[in-house]
């Protein structure tokens, strides 16, 4: 276990320090997973990991970074666990029960386990931190804390709310599932077509806040997309049968390989049909539409393979106009059948709106104009707009501009929707076409 490198294994100009924190990023996961399994209890996994990577930090500027860093850490981490345990004893007892359940489950978590295995258990931790039980936003929250291994202020910073307000979402969520016992476990087969869902809806939503951001001064948080990915591809090798998980990598990644031509110069937003498409990324382009063909094979694709079917048209096409819309339009039919909901059918008026004209599109969103899920829905407003523009009705654009405005949070699309309104809007007194802020 003590087995060690000739040397530190930090590059040329680079630092221990640096390397103990790539390590961290890598092994966090897994090394919270299996102390969790062992002890049953997050906060104390979290403390004695947290206290590894410390002592980590002392060790291996002199001694070099370990050849098996995972192994070095998860044994120093147990270590920290039984000093705290034999300082408390009741702590100890109820922690013996946790134990003894799980052991009985689990043969691998019984203590003479060989750590050099280091078994990966983050396929529980998944299941756990997106336990139907918490509010959508603690899964999310304790999905990038856990798994990802970022620090509550870094959780906090990718959502843009106050440190306290995260930790406190942070701290509910561990007291809800230990409060209503939630396992620490891989559900069966019978649940895991009802619980897979849940976990890829948390991976999607934080990676739809790494695209397209809520809010701030960034169109994109390219940082929390690629976290996203990362969590994925864990998922994906954890269970490589899983069909969707295959579609929500491939989606990512087709969807994220547009990323460098998605802004300007100056940050600001530069739509499909306008992209510098030699800009894509086409090495992730050709990975996601391998995990297509994954997806869509072996019986009726589900939801994310159906979008990432659709998102690999998009990037396969040799320009926006040679894009195969009544291909788009007919996938979102799939979808509509297999996943129905107003976004859905939001984004097929979209395509039609491709296929058949501006005026069949707007036809389609004005049968939606009374669906409460897309009030406040800044997409619905914002594609009224552009075909009513395209369609030379231009004080209805204005209108429906005005309304996307009233919705927007991010800056560089608060941007374009204003250039979008200046450019239907009747000129002002001074005769320049200016309009007031909105």
């Amino acid at each position: 276990m003590q087995e060690r490198a000739d040397g530190p294994t930090a590059s040329p100009g680079g630092s221990v320090e640096s390397s103990v924190e790539a390590v961290f990023r890598e092994e966090h996961g897994r090394l919270l997973a299996s102390l969790v399994r062992r002890y049953g209890d997050l906060d104390l996994a979290e403390e004695v990991a947290s206290e590894a990577i410390e002592a980590a930090l002392v060790h291996w500027p002199v001694t070099g970074v370990p050849t098996r860093p995972g192994a070095w850490l998860l044994t120093t981490a147990r270590r920290r666990a039984v000093d705290r345990l034999r300082r408390d004893r009741a702590y100890t007892a109820r922690l013996a029960v946790l134990q003894a359940e799980a052991e009985r489950g689990d043969p691998a978590a019984a203590p003479d386990a060989d750590v050099d295995d280091l078994p990966d258990d983050r396929l529980q931790l998944f299941f756990t931190c997106a336990h139907p039980a918490l509010p959508a936003e603690d899964r999310t929250a304790l999905t990038l804390r856990c798994l990802g291994g970022l620090t509550t202020p870094e959780v906090a910073r990718a959502f843009l709310v106050p440190s306290a307000t995260m930790a406190q979402r942070i701290v509910r969520a561990k007291k809800k599932i230990r409060a209503a016992r939630i396992p620490f476990r891989v559900p069966g087969a019978d649940e895991l077509p009802q619980r897979l869902p849940g976990v890829l809806q948390v991976l999607y939503s934080i990676f739809t806040e790494g695209y397209a951001a809520s809010s701030g001064p960034d169109l994109q948080r390219v940082e929390l997309a690629e976290e996203a990915i990362r969590l994925a591809r864990i998922l994906h090798r954890l269970l490589p049968r899983e069909r969707e998980v295959a579609g929500l990598l491939a989606l990512m990644l087709l969807t994220h390989a547009r990323r460098a031509a998605r802004t300007g110069p100056d940050g600001e937003l530069v739509l499909l049909e306008e992209q510098d498409r030699g800009r894509w990324d086409r090495a992730m382009v050709e990975e996601g539409c391998g995990l297509v063909r994954t997806a869509l094979t072996g019986g009726v694709a589900g939801p994310y393979g159906l979008q990432a079917a659709i998102a690999a048209l998009y990037d396969e096409a040799v320009d926006f106009a040679g894009t195969d819309w009544p291909q788009v339009v007919a996938l979102y039919d799939v979808l509509l059948a297999v996943a129905p909901s107003p976004v859905v059918a939001l984004n097929r008026a979209v395509a039609v709106a491709m296929r058949d004209g501006p005026a069949a599109g707007l036809a389609l969103l004005d049968e939606l104009a009374d669906e409460p899920r897309l009030r406040g829905h800044l997409p619905y407003p914002a594609a009224r707009a552009e075909l009513l523009r395209r369609l030379g009705r231009h004080a209805e654009a204005a209108t429906a501009y005005r309304e996307a405005l009233d919705l927007v949070g991010a800056d560089p699309a608060r941007a374009h929707l204003r250039r979008r309104l200046a450019s239907v809007e009747p000129p002002g007194p001074g005769g320049d076409g200016s309009t007031a802020p909105g």
